[in-house]
Order: C-alpha cells, then structure tokens, then sequence
C-alpha cells in the first residue's frame, strides 16, 4: 500500500497557526492539545529510537508517536484491528444502511430534550425497521439491526440521525 501524499500532520503544520489565530474563541484546550499532538507526532520533537534490522543490520530511525485518541496516525492500527473484528463477527448475509433523519425543524427541541427526543427516534426507527421487513410485501422476516446516533454538521446534535 502506498502512502498517502499528505497527511493531517502536513495540513496542521501547513495551516494550524491561521486556523488557530483565526478561531481562537471556539477553540477549547483539548482542541488546542489535539491541534499540537498531531503536529508533533512522529517527529523529532517527541523523541525516537533506532530500529535495526536482524537480518542486514540497517538502522532506520522511528519517531515517537503522540498516541492521541484522536490522532488518524497513532490509531489506524487500532482502527484496523478493531475492524476486522467486527467482519469476523458478520454474517455471511446481504446488509442494508439505513438513516432516519429527524426533520430540522426539531433540531432545537432534540437539542433541548435530548434523553427524551432520543428515545422516541430510535423508537421509532427500531419499530419500523421491524415491521416493514416483517411485512411479505417486503422480506417477510425477523429481523436484527444496530441503530446508532450520528449527527452531521458543526454544531454537535444539530441534525440528529439513527
């Protein structure tokens, strides 16, 4: 597999100061520590180590990573991990993604009532998930499903999904 010709770190060191400079007042600390574990991540700046191989003996020097949670360098190993998993758990089935979008219109109430607003989607979205594929018209069987919260735009839980 080829690497990418840029990463995050590369966007951040690139453009994080102006980004930074520019949005302070929205930026929290843990932004702002994410925003710099990322920069410095794998670089001298965090320290390394030299690697040696057994066989030839060449030496190649590896950087320390910053082993942020958020950091798309320091977790893809995790991620991929995690992923496979989760195939070796999947049925030899056919699967469908399906969304239920709450009409933005009650974006605010959810906002509001979140414990409320959400129960009553996933509620919803579960009972008809159920009864549509149970309908023959349709599948005509019992079915499982995982239904997760997504939210969408900057604004956290400004239009909610299941």
């Amino acid at each position: 597999m080829n690497a990418p010709p840029f990463e995050v770190a590369d966007i951040v060191r690139a453009a994080g100061k102006s980004f930074v400079e520019k949005n302070r007042s929205r930026l929290t600390w843990q932004h702002l520590r994410l925003l710099r574990a990322i920069e410095r991540c794998r670089t001298a700046a965090l320290g390394g180590h030299l690697d040696q191989c057994s066989r030839c003996g060449q030496q190649a020097i590896s950087y320390n990573s910053c082993r942020n949670r958020h950091c798309a360098k320091c977790q893809t190993n995790a991620r991929d991990k995690w992923l496979a998993a989760r195939e070796a758990e999947l049925l030899d089935v056919r699967y469908v993604h399906v969304v239920f979008t709450l009409p933005h219109e009650l974006s605010q109430l959810a906002l509001a009532n979140k414990r409320i607003v959400y129960d009553l989607l996933f509620r919803a979205s579960a009972a008809t998930l159920l009864e549509i594929a149970a309908d023959r018209k349709h599948l005509g069987a019992r079915i499982g499903f995982l239904s997760v919260l997504h939210t969408w735009g900057q604004n956290v839980l400004q239009n909610p999904h299941s």
